[in-house]
């Protein structure tokens, strides 16, 4: 399917604030229309018109699948095809609180973190991520062309993480470093099966960016964090697929 007027439609999970936000708000700038996802339909209402024309509140609560049931068939009526799907939704923690990041990593590791908190934290950045998937995937390929871009982190890298001279090396635990891990090897996945599409995949860290993931303890705006998720994402047909890279196409190892 042709897209309607050459229109190119995307969506942006967790699209309310933060990195996902300022995606949202570059996409439309370079002439996308974007549907803003967000778990809460008030916020999204509030980040869709702080963008503008050109943005879309879209109630997606990644962990419901009647949710994104709701949202990849309110696409489909809208429009019928979907170019572009930014995986960026995603928690830290369930049980931070006021605590620094080093005094959460002294109880969240191996030996002492809550299950519960890991599977909660892994439905959302891992499965989460992979219902999604599963929902638009029939709406990207009814695209004339497509691409995925999945909202990782460094410190999910398995190469750095097992080096003792990596600057991470020692908060490397089972909640969102491995939650990651685990959402590289899903989008790895991904890659397998579409490599012989029309529908690239990339993976992207957008670095420790100031943002509610991790109590504004980043140390790059959400400006500097989204840039490389925006330079992938406009990639064209003859983009590169299969990537890991953070600013500017520096290449992470898996």
């Amino acid at each position: 399917m042709k897209t309607e007027n050459n229109k190119r439609v995307a969506l942006v999970t967790g699209a309310n604030q933060g990195v996902g936000l300022q995606v949202a708000k570059e996409l439309v700038a370079n002439g996308f229309t974007v549907f803003v996802g967000s778990r809460n339909f008030k916020r999204g209402e509030e980040a869709a018109k702080e963008i503008g024309t050109g943005a879309i509140v879209l109630q997606l609560d990644v962990t419901d699948s009647a949710s994104i049931t709701s949202a990849a068939e309110r696409i489909r009526k809208e429009f019928g095809y979907l170019n572009l799907l930014v995986n960026n939704a995603a928690i830290s923690n369930t049980r931070k609180g006021n605590l620094s990041l080093q005094e959460y990593g002294k109880i969240s590791m191996a030996s002492n973190v809550s299950l519960d908190e890991v599977r909660t934290v892994w439905e959302t950045n891992v499965f989460g991520v992979l219902a999604v998937y599963q929902a638009m995937l029939p709406l990207l390929r009814k695209a004339e062309s497509a691409r995925i871009v999945n909202v990782s982190s460094a410190v999910g890298s398995l190469v750095l993480n097992a080096d003792p001279a990596y600057h991470y090396h020692a908060f490397f635990g089972p909640v969102y470093p491995a939650s990651k891990t685990a959402l590289n090897a899903m989008t790895l996945a991904m890659m397998v099966e579409l490599e012989s599409t029309n529908i690239k995949v990339n993976l992207v860290s957008p670095g420790f960016t100031k943002t509610n993931l991790n109590g504004y303890e980043g140390t790059q705006s959400v400006e500097e964090g989204s840039r490389e998720v925006v330079r992938v994402a406009l990639f064209g047909s003859d983009g590169p697929t299969g990537t890991f890279t953070r600013w500017e196409n520096e290449t992470i190892p898996w």
